[in-house]
């Protein structure tokens, strides 16, 4: 009874420690990896360069089975009633028969103007195009995952620190309440407190706000619904010197060249529509096939003579009986007709034919010209895009790397600032507590104090994000 007993309670150890794990993962801590992970699943214009990524690859194929021979087989069965020719001997007859056709057939191309050989060049770049394409959503979306983490850690540490200054004014407040209870300070010295925590309290209650709706802008990328009690995991940024950026602008911008798959893909295009120019060249070259068919025909009018032993089989002598078998009597010979079964029929109609075909374009509506127009004009249009790719690339590149020298020199002067206005507000609130400056001076200096740590945290994140949108461009963006 005691070990049975021990096992129970060990039983309900080990639920128990499940329930609390199960809890913690419902509650929910989402990490950066996680987030990435998640929008690249769920994200709509991945998903979209997915299925354009499978559509290319189905064309790719198929391109590559256009040089295949077509195989095709065909079988037509009939009933004629009335006048018409029996197919069988190409004569007229007033009756009903059945008649049937049946066959197959290859045809195989051999030269279009090497159309179908740059179809298949022609859809391999497209192809490699569109994966091109998927990669450079996802990694769209990883930056846009990165920085959107970024900002809800922005916006939390900003919380934080508003709540920090709140919890000062408050023990201020409650500090001046006493000393107001006793007399030994004016009112309006607890009043300015007072309006400062109220102040501190609408601070606390837009950072919540800017704080959930960077949260839901997060859930948003990644397309699942929001969820208020999941928290996201803290992640320690260092702040690196622009030393590490490794270049200037101009060296980021040649490797983002060679990387990047958005350059990669309008060069990918280019090659495309000019393998399609000259697939609608080929148009203009005459066509080789080898063809090849196999067929055979049924008429159940198809009759052979015989002759045999004659024996009336009917009171109206239309049929007799020859080599035990019922046949028409035709009076104007003495010959005997036998209907050719079906099997004998599909054989010995069996007629067979080889042969190449060649197809020359003379006039065809001005179509061939029309459509190499057409190629050339598309063909220019990713050529002219290409060009204007580079160029917003190599202007994004060097904003970004402006940007982030500008977010670098800014946070190492908030820095300056906060260790400034550190040591002013600790001066202001000893000589506060001793009753040597009044509230007003007070308030200035705490305020000062609080906007400089703002103002540092913000730009921190600020040169973070700078920071990751240059790593992006080399090729070196982690999580």
């Amino acid at each position: 009874m005691h070990k049975l007993k021990i096992f129970f309670l060990g039983l309900s150890g080990i639920f128990s420690i499940l329930y609390c794990r199960a809890q913690d993962t419902a509650a929910g801590i989402l990490t950066l990896q996680q987030s990435v992970d998640i929008a690249i699943k769920n994200n709509l214009q991945v998903q979209q360069s997915q299925s354009q990524l499978d559509a290319s690859k189905i064309g790719l194929n198929q391109s590559k089975e256009n040089l295949l021979p077509f195989v095709g087989a065909q079988a037509n069965q009939g009933i004629n009633f009335g006048r018409s020719i029996n197919p069988y001997t190409n004569q007229y007859i007033d009756q009903q028969i059945n008649t049937g056709n049946y066959g197959i057939n290859t045809n195989l191309t051999l030269f279009s103007g090497l159309q179908l050989i740059n179809g298949i060049r022609q859809n391999m770049y497209a192809y490699d195009a569109s994966k091109m394409d998927w990669q450079q959503q996802k990694d769209n979306i990883t930056l846009n995952v990165i920085l959107a983490y970024l900002l809800v850690l922005s916006n939390r540490d900003l919380l934080d620190i508003s709540r920090a200054q709140a919890d000062v004014d408050l023990k201020q407040v409650q500090r001046l309440e006493i000393q107001y209870r006793e007399g030994a300070i004016a009112p309006s010295t607890l009043y300015d407190l007072r309006g400062q925590y109220a102040n501190d309290l609408v601070n606390i209650v837009n950072n919540v706000n800017a704080l959930e709706a960077s949260k839901v802008g997060l859930y948003q990328l990644l397309n699942i619904p929001y969820n208020k009690n999941v928290q996201l995991e803290n992640i320690a940024v260092p702040i690196n010197t622009p030393d590490t950026i490794r270049g200037n602008s101009d060296s980021i911008f040649q490797t983002a060249l060679a990387n990047l798959p958005l350059i990669k893909s309008a060069d990918l295009r280019v090659k495309q529509y000019h393998k399609a120019l000259q697939v609608a060249r080929g148009a203009f070259y005459p066509t080789l096939s080898f063809y090849g068919s196999v067929s055979t025909n049924y008429s159940s009018a198809a009759e052979t003579n015989v002759q045999g032993p004659l024996v009336i089989s009917t009171s109206q002598n239309e049929f007799v009986t020859v080599n035990g078998g019922d046949y028409y009597l035709n009076s104007k010979n003495d010959q005997y007709l036998q209907k050719i079964a079906f099997g004998d029929q599909f054989k010995n109609n069996r007629y067979t034919q080889i042969g190449f075909q060649l197809s020359i374009p003379i006039l065809n509506y001005f179509k061939a010209r029309n459509n190499v127009k057409f190629a050339k004009v598309n063909l220019q249009n990713y050529e002219h895009l290409a060009t204007a790719t580079r160029n917003q690339l190599q202007q994004n590149v060097e904003l970004a790397f402006q940007n982030m020298i500008a977010s670098y020199g800014q946070y190492k002067s908030y820095v300056d600032q906060v260790n400034a206005f550190q040591q002013s507000f600790r001066s202001a609130e000893i000589r506060f507590n001793a009753g040597a400056i009044n509230s007003v001076d007070y308030v200035i200096a705490k305020n000062n104090y609080d906007r400089a740590n703002i103002n540092l945290s913000q730009a921190r994140y600020n040169y973070i994000l700078r920071t990751k949108i240059l790593d992006y461009y080399q090729g070196r963006l982690t999580l």
